[in-house]
């Protein structure tokens, strides 16, 4: 399934409804276009004057239902079976596109702290790598692929504040 710009009007949320959120609550941002890239392997070769810490996100699913965004820096490695005991989950394991796209408003490829901004009813749990707000610049999908928008980690934060979801930092 394509999680381009050309399909952005069939999410919950447009990028440029994001943006202008991201605006309304004074979080400076800068936005880059770039070919869709579904994969952190697919980003490095795109990044040009992108200088700053570069993450993937994983949507995870523990056996009792409960639904896991996990977010780091781009070439941790994680272990599912530490990671379950770090954010309390019951054997983890990756949610289905079906799952992401209900609770998260995205298709693979699109994840992105910034797809809470979907999850109104706070049906999912938030855990950060506490290294990414050390880092100068962090860059995320803002709902589709085929763009990244840099933002602080204050900016984050304060994103996170506005959207109602309180982050567990985690070290991994």
């Amino acid at each position: 399934m394509d999680a381009s710009s050309q399909f952005k009007d069939s999410l919950p949320t447009t990028p440029e409804r994001l943006m202008a959120r991201l605006a309304e609550a004074g979080i400076d941002y800068s936005h880059h276009e770039h070919p869709p890239l579904r994969t952190v392997e697919d980003s490095k070769s795109f990044r040009g004057d992108m200088p700053g810490t570069h993450v993937k996100n994983l949507y995870l699913r523990d056996r009792k239902k409960r639904n896991f965004l996990v977010v780091s820096q781009e070439d941790r490695q994680i272990d599912l079976k530490t990671l379950q005991t770090d954010i309390g989950a019951d054997r983890l394991s990756f949610g289905s596109a079906d799952r992401l796209f209900e609770f998260l408003g995205v298709r693979p490829g699109a994840v992105s702290p910034f797809t809470l901004i979907n999850d109104s009813e706070h049906r999912v749990s938030l855990a950060l790598d506490r290294s990414l707000m050390d880092a100068d610049m962090l860059y995320f999908h803002p709902l589709v692929n085929d763009l990244t928008l840099g933002v602080t980690p204050e900016g984050l934060r304060r994103f996170l504040e506005v959207s109602g979801h309180e982050p567990k930092l985690i070290s991994l």
